[in-house]
């Protein structure tokens, strides 16, 4: 199990994008891309930046179920990540998460109340590798 953790931490460390999913009011899932995580823990914690207006925070306001997933185009792997995202307005972590250039999203800065930070926690993975599946639980 180790080596399938390791494989799955370096799929995630050369991925430039994370697919993240939500779920709408109908219970239908709902997929968007957005840059990897600017801070994570492993593959348990992730910790990304959106609008606070944005489609994505509202529904996971509403249901925090989500599933982020990671891919390598060029050896066909694959990792889809499922566990809860919350959405965060600390002051304290949205400083942490904060980059130059964010300006271009936030035009009030850090303090901009349409800047918000998502943390996703994982609690259960399946990595796709070698024509063969293999799920795992995020301890």
């Amino acid at each position: 199990m180790r080596d399938v953790l390791k494989i799955a931490a370096d799929l995630v460390e050369r991925s430039k994008n994370a697919m993240v999913s939500s779920m709408d009011e109908d219970g239908y899932p709902n997929m968007k891309i957005m840059f990897n995580a600017r801070e994570r823990e492993g593959i348990k914690v992730f910790y990304f930046t959106t609008n606070t207006s944005s489609l994505r925070a509202k529904q996971f306001l509403e249901n925090p179920k989500a599933s982020l997933y990671f891919h390598d185009g060029r050896f066909f792997k694959g990792l889809m990540l499922k566990g809860k995202m919350e959405v965060l307005h600390d002051q304290e972590i949205k400083n942490l998460i904060w980059r130059d250039g964010d300006t271009m999203y936030y035009k009030e800065g850090v303090t901009d109340p349409d800047y918000c930070v998502l943390r996703f926690v994982s609690e259960a993975g399946r990595l796709y590798q070698n024509f063969s599946s293999t799920d795992f639980v995020v301890a």
